[in-house]
């Protein structure tokens, strides 16, 4: 049976500490909550690392966080060696706020430069220092300095960055809000997560289920580190934290 936890980052992704209950153990020794704060991998963004507290005060270090049966259950992955708490029991969750910002700032400036390149999307990697972005482009007719301006354009910007629900007859209707080429958003459940950019989503608006910053200008400097070739119609943009190098 696939137990569904309630996802408080799709809503909040600042919260950096909240509590949880103990709903079930699997058998890899996943702990699920009944709520969490912590981000399962999906979507090209890794999952959150932290770790949860016992009543008496004893941490279990979390190296992992991962989806179930469905996207809804979510497995926090403990480090070996640490006692597991007992179904029904209270936890305090603490992720690593400094990676995750980071992250969300990545999957920020992933999101911008689908504004930037305006092609199908054949694949997506958020890391922490580093992220890529596939794109299926027959010619490439513009270098990363030309990228990295655009780019460094709209996080100056400071557009907002904000979520909305659809339904998914809602997003039937407009087929191109979806970027990806071979991967739809997932449906069924009769709502569809939006993550905007701009005032009236005027910069863009695409189905995700990451987390991201407040505002374009959080993002910080970024830069497109390469861009490589990966088939005949597919290239591949490295985007990287800092100024671009002289």
């Amino acid at each position: 049976m696939a137990f569904v936890t309630e996802a408080v980052f799709r809503d909040d992704a600042y919260r950096a500490l909240a509590k949880g209950r103990v709903v079930a153990l699997n058998d890899r020794g996943g702990i699920l909550l009944d709520r969490t704060i912590f981000y399962a991998t999906s979507g090209g963004q890794p999952g959150d690392t932290g770790y949860l507290t016992r009543e008496d005060g004893t941490q279990i270090p979390v190296e992992a966080t991962v989806t179930g049966e469905t996207k809804d259950e979510i497995i926090h992955l403990p480090a070996s060696g640490h006692q597991l708490p007992g179904v029904g029991e209270q936890l305090s969750l603490t992720i690593d706020w400094p990676r995750r910002l980071k992250l969300m700032r990545m999957h920020t400036a992933c999101h911008l430069l689908t504004v930037v390149c305006p092609y199908p999307i054949t694949g997506a990697a958020v890391g922490e220092d580093e992220s890529r972005v596939d794109f299926d482009i027959p010619d490439v007719t513009f270098s990363k300095e030309e990228v990295t301006e655009r780019l460094v354009e709209l996080v100056k910007a400071s557009h907002p960055v904000f979520t909305r629900w659809i339904t998914d007859e809602a997003l039937a209707a407009n087929p191109g809000l979806v970027k990806s080429k071979h991967v739809r958003p997932p449906s069924g459940t009769g709502r569809i997560r939006l993550v905007c950019i701009g005032e009236g989503e005027a910069v863009d608006s695409q189905p995700c289920g990451g987390t991201h910053v407040k505002s374009t200008s959080e993002v910080g400097e970024i830069h497109i580190g390469k861009i490589e070739k990966k088939g005949r119609e597919n290239r591949r943009f490295r985007i990287r934290f800092g100024s671009l190098p002289a």
